[in-house]
């Protein structure tokens, strides 16, 4: 299995956020590798534009800037590529993700797998140890921490050429029934900024407070 942490290598919070994520990793037998993150700066709406991508259900959100949540979703689909590309098992992490257990082996899951905490909003605890359908949410309770098979990886790429959305909304079991997630969750979030959300998305982060930064 290969992990990676998605990082904006040119903002210095990320880069710092995603070290202690990999040393997180390392503790708890996970060798993690920064991965370089797409920004508004790489123009994103043509990005989407090149790659056949729809934009409709970014648009016009009262929770989160219009081309940093592209640039999100863009960073996720790289590494879904990369998946598919080296046939490869692929842990997909944001700078925020934090490991507070190590992954259990081998890990019984079909095709794509969340392994965070939810890290915002109500959500639902899985009722049993191990791989559950997914519970905590109709959708990723946070898209910082998931697992997925190059079969799972080349299934989200076909599907996100007809419904792209933000990363954690697009993994619903509509679109994907078979999700799983892991309980108890080896990964949660830290974090005390964002580069995605607006004010109205953040509120109800859970570790959102008064010193909480919109970068």
């Amino acid at each position: 299995m290969k992990a990676y942490v998605i990082t904006i290598l040119d903002e210095p919070k990320s880069v710092e956020s995603a070290k202690k994520c990999i040393k997180s990793g390392k503790r708890h037998g996970v060798n993690v590798e920064m991965w370089p993150g797409i920004t508004p700066k790489d123009n994103p709406v043509q990005l989407f534009e090149e790659k056949g991508l729809p934009t409709r259900r970014f648009e016009n959100s009262v929770y989160s800037r219009y081309e940093n949540c592209l640039s999100a979703f863009l960073s996720h689909r790289s590494l879904w590529e990369e998946c598919l590309r080296t046939k490869t098992e692929t842990l997909i992490l944001e700078h925020d993700a934090f490991f507070v257990d190590s992954i259990k082996q081998p890990l019984f899951y079909n095709k794509i797998i969340s392994l965070g905490k939810p890290s915002y909003g109500k959500y639902n605890t899985p009722r049993t140890f191990g791989s559950n359908p997914l519970t905590s949410k109709a959708y990723f309770p946070g898209a910082h921490a998931y697992i997925m098979s190059p079969a799972g990886a080349k299934l989200a790429l076909n599907k996100s050429l007809s419904n792209a959305m933000p990363t954690d909304l697009f993994f619903n079991v509509q679109n994907f029934e078979f999700l799983q997630e892991y309980y108890p969750w080896p990964v949660e979030v830290r974090e005390t900024f964002t580069t995605i959300q607006k004010v109205e998305g953040s509120l109800a982060k859970h570790m959102y407070n008064e010193e909480y930064e919109i970068v």
